[in-house]
């Protein structure tokens, strides 16, 4: 049978089953933007011939990396908001009433080739103006799964002290839910099916019950899924117990919003009970383990979460808290930092992490049947991983093998060469095919640099300990 592309005499990580699926001297068809089959290579080479092939010797495929949860709309701020506390009111917010939706496109994409660069073929992502944004992932070609973030808060939400309750404007929730529905209406299933779109609500705390039962009624309507901040920080509960006088979780157990539907990101203040009360009710979670260590110096429970039968992806989160959107990153703070959690080696294994990042993260994501391994009938979504890397050498088969814990503790991203998403090669020898990698990166610096100017009475208003560190030499 004639396909397209084969790319044999490679070790195979197919991700399927309960481990990782390795297949020795392996080989993946693919026709269009499908996986034709995948087995050895002389299976392969048997069954099928191709306009191209490529030799994957002494290299690794295996399905692009999932991010389930990134802000790629905040990229022009990375950096601004390490090391302080209220890192979102002193550190963040000063900075976002200036992002113009423009600069906050032209930041989107340097996130977005970081991310390629990195392995990431699919990003789920979560941001205001996303009818911008999305055009971002379009022109690059990268599969991604997106969310207006819808609210009800001001964008002066900066000047509010700390601790005081959040007004919630309904015309500003009926305009942003306006676009997370004009989004799906114009972009669900477009690209060649490569941009699918969901709900986004931002969070219990930051919009009305009206407005979480109208987004719930339409999740149902949509038959689609509802991707939104749970009990992301103490900021949360606090203005959940003043405004509701319960905590986050019970609140949505009692509004019925603890189901399939729901895409639970963080849970970083939630009881074992409440975690095991959102496991149980079918809801999914994204634990971000960069960005919540560094802004909150926190662990949240997602070992609980898995133990208690829930599934869980990883995700990146965001630039200003985190600073990398990079998934290796990620898969190796999840395990480090739960086995000091639990001051156990052995929880958290490198498999774990791995299947976070593909097909875990495609079930939360509910795309599994498309993405997250490799197998005939899915989409042609794969990266090829250069093995004679010094981080990844030497490499051992028999009779321990030794790949995934590499990958996940020792791999910095740069090892990959080769991306391919819906079939098409959008990196080729570390290079993206498809933009000006070099323009779109001088671009968001001149748009960060106005930004910075606009915002500095702002920034200096905050008062922020990352400020007060700069002026004491320290930064």
């Amino acid at each position: 049978m004639k396909v397209d592309l084969i790319i044999q005499n490679g070790l195979i990580m197919t991700m399927e089953g309960k481990g990782v699926g390795l297949i020795e001297d392996g080989a993946v068809a693919i026709k269009g933007n499908t996986i034709q089959a995948v087995g050895s290579t002389l299976e392969i080479t048997r069954d099928y011939s191709a306009e191209r092939v490529i030799d994957a010797q002494n290299k690794l495929v295996m399905p692009g990396l999932i991010d389930a949860h990134i802000h790629t709309g905040l990229a022009l701020l990375r950096g601004v908001a390490q090391d302080i506390n209220h890192w979102m009111q002193k550190g963040l917010w000063p900075f976002m009433k200036h992002v113009t939706p423009e600069a906050s496109k032209k930041g989107s994409m340097v996130n977005i080739i970081e991310g390629i660069q990195a392995g990431t073929t699919t990003f789920c992502d979560y941001d205001s103006s996303m009818s911008s944004l999305v055009e971002n992932y379009i022109k690059i070609g990268a599969r991604a799964r997106v969310a207006e973030l819808v609210n009800e808060i001001p964008d002066h939400i900066s000047d509010i002290p700390v601790g005081e309750l959040y007004p919630f404007y309904s015309e500003i929730g009926e305009r942003k839910l306006k676009n997370n529905l004009s989004l799906i209406e114009k972009y669900h299933e477009s690209a060649d099916g490569r941009i699918t779109c969901i709900l986004g609500p931002h969070g219990p705390d930051l919009m009305s019950i009206e407005l979480l039962k109208e987004m719930q009624g339409l999740a149902e309507q949509y038959d689609t899924k509802l991707h939104m901040h749970v009990a992301q920080g103490d900021r949360e509960i606090d203005q959940m117990v003043k405004r509701y006088g319960k905590r986050s979780i019970s609140f949505l157990e009692e509004m019925g919003y603890l189901n399939e539907r729901l895409i639970a990101v963080h849970l970083t203040e939630a009881t074992d009970e409440e975690t095991e009360i959102v496991a149980k009710s079918g809801a999914g979670m994204i634990y971000c383990a960069g960005s919540i260590g560094i802004i909150d110096g926190l662990v949240p429970p997602v070992l609980k979460f898995i133990e208690s039968g829930g599934v869980a992806g990883l995700g990146s989160d965001q630039a200003p808290g985190n600073n990398c959107n990079n998934m290796f990153n990620e898969m190796k703070f999840a395990a480090i930092l739960n086995k000091v959690k639990r001051s156990n080696p052995a929880v958290f294994p490198a498999a774990m992490s791995l299947r976070m990042a593909t097909i875990e993260a495609a079930k939360v994501m509910g795309i599994d049947h498309e993405v997250g391994s490799l197998r005939g009938g899915k989409k042609a979504d794969l990266i090829i991983i250069n093995l004679l890397e010094p981080t990844l050498s030497p490499l051992y088969m028999d009779p321990i093998r030794n790949i995934v814990p590499n990958l996940v503790y020792s791999a910095r991203g740069h090892e990959v060469e080769t991306s391919i998403i819906n079939g098409k090669i959008v990196m080729e020898n570390r290079q993206i095919t498809t933009i000006d990698t070099k323009a779109a990166l001088l671009e968001a610096q001149q748009a960060a640099k106005e930004v910075s100017q606009r915002a500095k009475q702002d920034i200096l208003n905050a008062d922020s300990d990352m400020l007060r560190m700069m002026e004491d030499h320290l930064l």
